[in-house]
């Protein structure tokens, strides 16, 4: 069992490992296990009707991750290990990537093991194991964890002024929510397939008063006053995860062909504007920091003393209080904003 100053819990979709199993090779009749054991040139099938569980994990500042309390699946408070990136191919060519996640008893031992694709997998597909990296697991893990604007994204600079997310430079001043004028000090940028936990969230034009549609990675945190406290989450200020306010109409999950990613760093977690409305920037912790390019991570200790403050987090609302027709429209009609026609 771990103990240690934890982290926010994140909570990430995994199968259990009996969910995709070996149907022709030399693991044939196993289902999938770590590294070690995999061989290349097996296929595996995805069992139809598999069902996804929520696993809850928490880090500390030395990079431990374990289960977290509320927990869908696995024991709290056991470790968790970053096995492996595993590659698949299907018939057609197509590959998907799977992240393996091992919980580990008390005695070191194997206790279970998860599966975490990174794209959507289809049931009676031949999945033909082409690829397993036991170096590039934190990586991917990371990329997950990286708050992302897209391509187009028109971000408010100190002057007032709107410039496209794609034209910051490092050392452009942004307008802050809290601390006014920010240098940016580093500008991610990948492109991705749209598909699974990297498909992202729309939010369209008006549906937060927002001044145009707003694109953004599914876990990414819009930051929101309400006049009065109208989703009972106890205080008037509210952080809340764009996938939590998917209603399938104003705000929807864009799944398919490719997305451009735009992260954006700052000395501090910062809330700033984008098309209009506040929403965060990269907050740099355990989970993220393997995503940052190596000559930036030696530097984080000493440059970026605030990200370990997390002032923001205090104000995230769980997923439960957001569980209502549209929690959108009510927090918009909170907010008081109304866009000008």
């Amino acid at each position: 069992m771990i103990s240690a100053i934890a982290k926010p819990a994140a909570s990430i979709p995994v199968f259990r490992a009996r969910d995709l199993s070996c149907v022709h090779g030399a693991n044939e009749g196993d289902e999938l296990t770590f590294a070690d054991d995999l061989i290349p040139d097996d296929t595996y099938w995805f069992s139809e009707g598999a069902a996804q569980a929520r696993l809850a994990v928490e880090s500390s500042e030395a990079g431990d991750i374990w289960v977290g309390d509320e927990t869908g699946v696995g024991t709290p408070g056991a470790s968790i290990h970053l096995d492996s990136c595993l590659t698949f191919m299907s018939p057609d060519g197509t590959t998907s990537e799977v992240l393996v996640l091992v919980e580990v008893d008390p005695n070191g031992n194997a206790a279970a093991v998860y599966a975490l694709p990174l794209s959507p997998l289809s049931a009676k597909t031949d999945y033909t194991l082409v690829g397993i990296d036991a170096e590039d697991a934190a990586h991917k893990f990371a990329e997950l964890a990286c708050l992302s604007f897209t391509r187009g994204t028109m971000i408010t600079m100190a002057s007032g002024r709107q410039k496209r997310i794609e034209t910051l430079r490092v050392g452009d001043r942004v307008l802050t929510r809290d601390n006014g004028a920010q240098a940016v000090r580093w500008i991610g940028h990948s492109t991705v397939r749209a598909v699974g936990e990297f498909a992202p969230i729309v939010i369209t034009a008006g549906a937060l008063s927002n001044e145009a549609d707003l694109i953004v990675s599914p876990d990414h945190r819009l930051f929101i006053y309400q006049r009065e406290d109208a989703i009972g989450a106890g205080h008037r200020e509210v952080l809340v995860k764009a996938r939590h306010l998917v209603n399938g109409d104003t705000i929807v999950q864009q799944d398919g062909g490719f997305v451009e990613y735009y992260q954006l760093l700052f000395d501090g977690h910062e809330i700033i504007y984008a098309e209009g409305i506040a929403a965060e920037t990269l907050l740099v912790d355990t989970r993220s920091r393997p995503a940052l390019p190596p000559e930036l991570d030696a530097t984080l200790a000493r440059a970026l003393p605030e990200h370990t403050a997390r002032a923001h987090l205090k104000f995230e609302v769980p997923k439960a209080l957001l569980d209502t027709p549209d929690a959108a429209a009510t927090l918009r009609r909170a907010s008081g904003r109304t866009l000008p026609h």
